[in-house]
């Protein structure tokens, strides 16, 4: 065969080359042993350090290695945990972490698993975007891959070198838009460690099935391009042509490697290539944009279950978003997608009710032809409104969401003036890391008088108000990601439908149970987080297998037990 663009059976192009997947072709000598001794406790995946029983020490040659005592798994967490609390600055808390995931893996995930409530901050938002931005000067040894423009053209190579061979989930980012903090190039690889962390914390999936990666085009940052401690290129960002033909070798190599039904989830990327990407992508792999749908389906959860607070159902609300980002129209979306299917009602009719201010002001038809086109379904007949409280004061909506990015924009008067023409004003002040927070939960209840129905991106503690105490929702996407990807992983999903989507909300949605309600609660507490993962999972294959694009066949009868017995538990094992 001369090319990879020979045209095999049928004319279809050979563009994963599973035609030629039985030539002799260049492969990795791995070779695997019984871990014993000094390398075993070295072994990240088997190391149980104390732990090991003095039968163990004696079959895998440990005798001296360690001291004498035994410490159960429970003990070892009990010593960690107090550890932790010692460290005063967060980002101390978030090394110790990543130098136990390096140690002993099952203790990290017990741990995580355990705590999560304390712990989720540490590992994620909002500990983990000052760790991005400081991950040059913190980096121990790598974790994941980095697939650089220097790699061109040898991706499935890069991908090869990969020990694990059997990869479900991969989280791949760019760096370019991390959290709310902007370009930060190669460091981004915080973040797909960190969310993959929770994929097998929260959703259950293998460690040493995740694969998190970075793709390292450059980067526009000034302070990174002149820090000596920057670990990535020293070049600005690759744009157009070369950006695209890199992104295309790396999805095929990805499919080339790892089949059809491994989960591609894009994370902060810009809302440029964010949205091509998905577009792109989602008709060939199978991939998922945790800022687009992800955020969508955690906030469309977080309003079904407010709608039992505030009464009516989705349609019969007004929707004002203050940003129109890659999380503002894909929640904008999903809300529209969800009443049209309720009420059998044209799409477009739909996304009437919901308006979005950007930082020009309001989105109206006048606009349209400067519109990007993400933006462009949303520009409605109304007359121009530059602020936000103008067109709060104008449309009167039932439902004010924030996803701008820029802290403090929910004033006192913009909520005040919610507060005015709602007994119940629904207030969703949802960017990240907190500093960036529209409002804080404090400022919501203050000054609605106690009667706002309130959720943020990031935590927030509980406020009293008047002798009232009000627990905020946190509208985080470690509620819907790891029990969305368990979903497809089960089912053995080979594309992502928006009705997967829709199903992973109502799933979530019914969790929230009176007792929650009663505190103010719109999301249930993480401490359950597993069990609401194996029914959002379960939720999510059932879509799957009832649309036709599940794999994994026969279907189970039970999906939830299903779902929780396919979950990685961390407890040790014992060894022979």
């Amino acid at each position: 065969m001369s090319s990879g663009m020979e045209m095999a059976g049928g004319g279809v192009e050979d563009a994963y080359g599973e035609d030629r997947a039985t030539e002799e072709q260049l492969i990795t000598p791995w070779a695997f042993s019984v871990a014993s001794g000094y390398t075993l406790l070295r072994d990240p995946r088997h190391n149980k350090g104390l732990a090991f029983s003095e039968a163990e020490r004696d079959a895998h040659y440990l005798r001296g290695l360690l001291p004498p005592a035994l410490a159960s798994q429970e003990l070892q967490e009990k010593k960690i945990m107090h550890n932790l609390r010692q460290y005063t600055v967060p980002l101390h808390r978030y090394i110790a972490m990543m130098d136990l995931q390096e140690r002993n893996e099952r203790l990290f995930y017990k741990l995580l698993i355990d705590n999560v409530e304390e712990l989720l901050p540490v590992v994620y938002t909002p500990t983990v975007g000052e760790a991005c931005q400081k991950y040059g000067s913190i980096y121990r040894r790598p974790q994941g891959l980095y697939i650089s423009l220097k790699d061109k053209g040898k991706v499935l190579e890069v991908l090869k070198n990969w020990p694990e061979r059997s990869i479900q989930v991969i989280v791949v980012t760019d760096g370019e838009r991390i959290l709310g903090l902007g370009d930060l190039g190669c460091q981004g690889m915080g973040i797909p460690v960190g969310k993959l962390s929770l994929y097998t914390a929260l959703g259950g999936v293998r460690p040493s099935a995740c694969l998190p990666i970075t793709i390292d085009v450059g980067t526009n940052n000034e302070t990174l391009l002149n820090d000596e401690f920057y670990i990535g290129l020293r070049q600005k960002r690759a744009t157009g042509q070369e950006y695209h033909e890199l992104l295309e070798e790396f999805m095929t190599a990805v499919k080339q490697n790892y089949g059809e039904k491994v989960l591609t989830q894009f994370e902060d990327f810009a809302n440029h290539n964010a949205f091509d990407l998905l577009a792109k992508y989602s008709k060939s792999h199978l991939v998922f944009n945790d800022d687009i749908q992800g955020t969508a389906s955690v906030v469309l959860a977080g309003l079904l279950a407010a709608l039992k607070v505030v009464g009516g159902t989705l349609a019969d609300h007004t929707y004002l978003f203050l940003g129109a980002g890659e999380a503002g129209t894909g929640i904008a979306d999903l809300i529209a997608l969800e009443m049209s299917k309720h009420t059998d009602t044209p799409i477009d009719d739909c996304r009437k009710k919901i308006w979005l201010v950007d930082s020009k002001g309001l989105i109206v038809e006048s606009r349209k032809e400067s519109l990007q086109h993400f933006k462009q379904p949303w520009a409605h007949a109304h007359e121009p409104l530059k602020t936000l409280l103008e067109a709060v004061e104008s449309i009167k909506p039932t439902v004010l969401i924030g996803t701008s990015g820029v802290g403090r924009t929910f004033t006192k008067e913009v909520v005040e003036a919610m507060a005015s023409f709602n007994e119940k004003p629904v207030i969703f002040a949802l960017s990240n890391p907190t500093s960036h927070s529209e409002c804080t939960a404090e400022q919501a209840y203050t000054w609605s008088q106690g009667r706002a129905v309130f959720a943020s991106g990031s935590p927030f503690d509980p406020v009293e108000h008047e002798g009232k105490v009000h627990v905020p929702g946190q509208s985080n996407n470690a509620y819907i990601f790891p029990g969305f990807g368990l979903g497809v992983v089960i089912s053995g999903a080979i594309r992502v439908h928006d009705d997967m989507l829709l199903a992973a909300s109502e799933a979530l949605a019914e969790q929230v149970t009176d007792e929650h309600f009663a505190k103010g609660l719109i999301f249930p507490p993480f401490t359950n987080i597993r069990t609401i993962s194996a029914r959002i999972a379960a939720k999510v294959a059932a879509k799957a297998y009832e649309l036709g694009l599940a794999s994994r066949l026969p279907r189970p009868d039970d999906l939830v037990k299903y779902a929780q017995s396919c979950m990685y538990t961390p407890t040790y094992r014992n060894y022979r």
